[in-house]
């Protein structure tokens, strides 16, 4: 590809986004929050430099942000330079009238341990203290609040909507 081929490739959706009919906002928060808590995992992905890692994870979103705990991994080697991450949320093909899936966009914190925060990130994901405290090491939790999320969802069609929408923070 050329340079410019690559930008137009680049741009095709701020394109289309810029034309596409928006479903209303309120319908679109409800739609994106039903989408998440109805799923529990991603792939999280970090990069830094030229090192890129991308991780399947679970997660809980409460508070507006995406909670992670995880026992470590390479993915530290990015997050300790750029807390800028994105995660994908998506289900298995099914036909092009069938696609649901989800990009967010946004920034992570590590959060320490046995903080309010942490303490109640166990409680929702219903892990005990106890045990963690138990832990040689503890484990990491991983706070990611969103910027923006893209969200891919063939239903919005029967609504007379782009498939394609999303929503900025």
């Amino acid at each position: 590809m050329t340079q410019e081929e690559f930008k137009q490739a680049a741009n095709y959706w701020k394109e289309k986004d810029a034309v596409n009919v928006k479903l209303d906002e309120e319908s679109l928060k409800a739609a994106v929050l039903e989408y998440i808590q109805e799923n529990d995992t991603c792939a999280l992905a970090t990069g830094a430099g030229s090192f890129v890692r991308c991780t399947p994870i679970e997660y809980k979103y409460h508070n507006d942000a995406f909670w992670m705990f995880t026992e470590g991994g390479e993915k530290f080697i990015a997050l300790e330079k750029n807390s800028n991450v994105c995660i994908a949320i998506f289900e298995k093909y099914a036909g092009f009238g069938k696609l649901k899936g989800m990009q967010v966009t946004g920034t992570a914190a590590i959060v320490e341990p046995f903080t309010e925060e942490y303490v109640h990130a166990a409680k929702i994901r219903k892990i005990p203290m106890e045990a963690l405290k138990k832990m040689e090491h503890p484990m990491n939790l991983i706070k990611i609040t969103p910027k923006r999320i893209d969200f891919l969802n063939s239903d919005f069609k029967q609504k007379g909507c782009a498939s394609r929408q999303f929503i900025e923070f």
